[in-house]
């Protein structure tokens, strides 16, 4: 039987879940995934999981944060005084807001932190440093790629995009 190898465009369905068995992914209510082996579309650890599959096999992976988001990095933890905030918005931690750099890229950000001059906002991926865990089944090795295909690992609210890969936030 024939085993993928780097550079088979395949389809996939996988379900993604945390440590705590929760899960933040799934395709299995939707259509499979499709992308090309070994290009970096996705992250290095399902990416490399993939090599070696057959079409029918499900097999489970545990990826390290190294090999998924990262563990996040200090600096993406910004202070914003809270009067860059309009006076009516009721901030919450965990909240997700939008921000957008000086050349009009608009990104997902995180409220960690609310004081009484400043709030602390993460504009790390919301997976950075968590251990993350696949159950990957390859339905098919030889498809058509219709358009690039990015692999976000986890749901999207209102037609978000996570800014993990290179596609930009359009609304994440």
């Amino acid at each position: 039987m024939t085993k993928v190898k780097n550079g088979d465009k395949v389809s996939v369905h996988y379900t993604g879940t945390l440590n705590s068995g929760d899960i933040f992914d799934s395709s299995r209510e939707r259509e499979p995934l499709k992308f090309e082996v070994g290009t970096g579309q996705l992250i290095a650890g399902f990416d490399k999981a993939m090599v070696d599959m057959e079409v029918g096999q499900t097999k489970t992976v545990n990826i390290p944060s190294a090999e998924a988001y990262g563990d996040g990095d200090e600096k993406n933890i910004i202070p914003m005084p809270k009067t860059n905030f309009p006076e009516d918005m009721k901030l919450e931690i965990g909240m997700q807001l939008e921000l957008q750099n000086d050349q009009g890229q608009v990104f997902p950000v995180i409220v960690k932190e609310i004081g009484e001059e400043e709030v602390t906002l993460d504009a790390n991926h919301p997976l950075a440093g968590e251990d993350l865990t696949f159950e990957i089944e390859l339905i098919e090795i030889g498809v058509e790629l219709d358009e690039p295909q990015h692999h976000h690992d986890h749901d999207h609210e209102d037609g978000e995009h996570c800014g993990s890969c290179s596609c930009e936030t359009d609304s994440e």
